[in-house]
């Protein structure tokens, strides 16, 4: 198994590239939860909190896909570095005001500028691409391990995040957050032998990278994913605050993301046969199908078999998790051009975070109105919803893929000499 791993870091700066990915990747697990946390200490408002959090995931959502159309216009390292000024600036008046009393509305200012933040995850994806365009059975590793490495920025930067800001200081969450993104952004564009070389300017003259229909389809089915991710963390929560085993939550929710590690790390060593779009297809459905016994075990099990019960759901549910994403960001490498690949894999991943925070806040009003357990019923209905836009979205995906056996792939780079 580790064998695949190893081949995809034979390739000279690989190592360098993901592990610094890795660092310059955390700060997106931590931001928010860490403007939350940090808020509610100042200030006492949980309300104001997650409306300055939520302003931050919109800015992202706006800005983030924008960003990352001028990196593969004119370079990782020449746009990546002076966005990151930008949000560490944004961040650091964000912390002052907060520290100092300012008024509510300059937390909303500050956090909307910090929507800029460069998206790493793409960039070290584009990478492995750029390495591995002609070699399908180590990108597929690549992406793989890619999508591991989200899952244990989501479980370990949360954790750092929400335990510096309630045992040091309520700012240090979003000041170590800034630290991760400042060294990891520095390190990661100082590899300058692996970034991808800029594409023709005649690649950039069909517009966005969101034209492609073929990516509307993965974007609408990533906010229905993201709105199971961010409506089962908070239903978890919910149900096991009601169980009185709140303690235990992150417990049971990091089971969830273990169980996707575990699936893409297996998902990777894989070699792989048949439709692309019919593999992602049968994740979105599985996905679906493994949401049904958090509503089943909710409503019939309570207290601590409950919470054990729920754990198990989650664990085997997780593990559809890791290779849906895998093959749709394999998905979007064959469908957008190589000149708008960084663009597109990052509206897949504001997909996700537009979903994640209207799955959140639909969850709080069923579990506000009907209960915990009913609440699990809010990501069901999200996943039924992806499955069948996933579905219905099948011809555009088959439509926008080369013909199998053809040899084709996205457009080959060209190195203009930078």
């Amino acid at each position: 198994m580790l064998s695949s791993y190893r081949q995809i870091f034979a390739a000279p700066g690989s190592l360098a590239f993901s592990s610094t990915g890795f660092v310059a990747r955390l700060p997106i697990s931590m931001t928010g939860i860490g403007i939350v946390t940090m808020l509610a200490e100042l200030r006492g408002s949980w309300g104001l909190a997650g409306a300055v959090s939520a302003v931050l995931a919109l800015a992202a959502a706006v800005a983030g896909p924008q960003v990352s159309r001028l990196v593969d216009r004119y370079g990782q390292r020449r746009v990546a570095l002076p966005a990151t000024a930008v949000t560490l600036a944004a961040a650091t008046g964000l912390l002052l005001s907060a520290r100092l009393g300012a008024p509510d509305w300059t937390l909303f200012v500050w956090a909307a500028a910090m929507g800029g933040m460069p998206s790493t995850g793409a960039m070290v994806r584009a990478r492995w691409a750029h390495l591995y365009r002609d070699e399908g059975p180590k990108l597929h590793t690549a992406y793989s391990l890619e999508a591991v490495v989200d899952e244990i920025c989501f479980i370990v930067g949360p954790i750092l995040s929400i335990g510096l800001a309630t045992t040091v200081f309520p700012e240090a969450g979003v000041l170590l957050a800034a630290v991760f993104l400042a060294v990891g952004i520095a390190l990661f564009t100082a590899q300058r032998g692996t970034e991808p070389p800029l594409h023709p300017e005649a690649h950039h003259g069909g517009g966005s990278a969101i034209r492609n229909s073929g990516l509307q389809v993965l974007v609408l089915t990533f906010v229905a994913t993201g709105a199971i991710f961010g409506s089962v963390e908070v239903v978890t929560v919910a149900f096991a605050k009601a169980q009185g085993h709140v303690t235990s939550s992150s417990l049971v929710l990091a089971v969830y993301a273990l169980g996707s590690c575990l699936a893409g790390v297996v998902f990777g060593t894989l070699k792989l046969k048949g439709s692309m779009a019919r593999r992602f297809i049968l994740g979105v459905a599985v996905m679906a199908v493994s949401m049904v016994p958090l509503v089943i075990v909710g409503q019939t099990v309570s207290g601590t078999p409950g919470m054990l019960a729920i754990g198990g759901a989650l664990f085997v549910a997780g593990t559809s998790i890791s290779p849906t994403l895998i093959t749709a960001m394999a998905l979007v490498e064959k469908l957008v051009p190589a000149a708008q690949l960084t663009e597109g894999m990052t509206w897949t991943t504001t997909g996700l975070a537009l979903g994640v925070a209207l799955g959140s806040s639909a969850a709080g009003w069923v579990v506000d109105a009907a209960g915990a357990p009913a609440g699990y019923w809010v990501p069901v209905a999200a996943a039924a919803f992806g499955a069948l836009t996933a579905l219905a979205g099948l011809g555009r995906l088959h439509a926008g893929l080369p013909a199998e056996g053809s040899g084709e792939g996205a457009p080959q780079t060209v190195d203009l000499g930078r």
